[in-house]
């Protein structure tokens, strides 16, 4: 197991429950839809800045034709997801929603792991996953439980 990796992972759960939390409180200020332009507004300028100063990215602009039209598909999902969490943190909470996303997200990425879907690495399931996905839906449960 790559430390360095699960480290990076971990931050990007940090982030995410963060991210999730300030575009919630946007969008009470300004509305989900408007909040989801404006985070992506946000998050365009970013990335072409971070492009722009490190002089990287431009090149692979030429392979767009090259890829699955499917994979493009994340953009929308990324809309999707903002929406989602948007929409329910202010109803049920940080820890709920998140609860409910962390759930879901093994889940899911364990039948893509499974699959080798989208041309990834295929990891073979294990029965411990089944276990796993068990203990984390139960102690879903118990942090939903009112």
């Amino acid at each position: 197991m790559n430390w360095l990796y699960l480290g990076i992972a971990a931050i990007s759960g940090a982030a995410m429950a963060l991210q999730g939390s300030l575009n919630a409180a946007l969008a009470k200020a300004l509305g989900i839809w408007t909040s989801t332009l404006i985070v992506h507004i946000i998050g365009l300028a970013t990335v072409l800045a971070i492009i722009i100063i490190a002089s990287i990215g431009f090149s692979s602009f030429t392979k767009l034709g090259t890829v699955p039209w499917y994979v493009y598909l994340g953009g929308f999902l990324n809309v999707l997801i903002i929406y989602a969490v948007m929409r329910s943190i202010p109803e049920i909470g940080v820890g709920n929603a998140t609860t409910a996303i962390i759930v879901a997200q093994i889940s899911t990425a364990v039948l893509i792991d499974h699959l080798g879907a989208f041309g990834l690495k295929k990891y073979e399931f294990q029965y411990w996953d089944i276990l796993g996905i068990a203990l984390l839906a139960i102690g879903a449960r118990i942090l939903l439980m009112e």
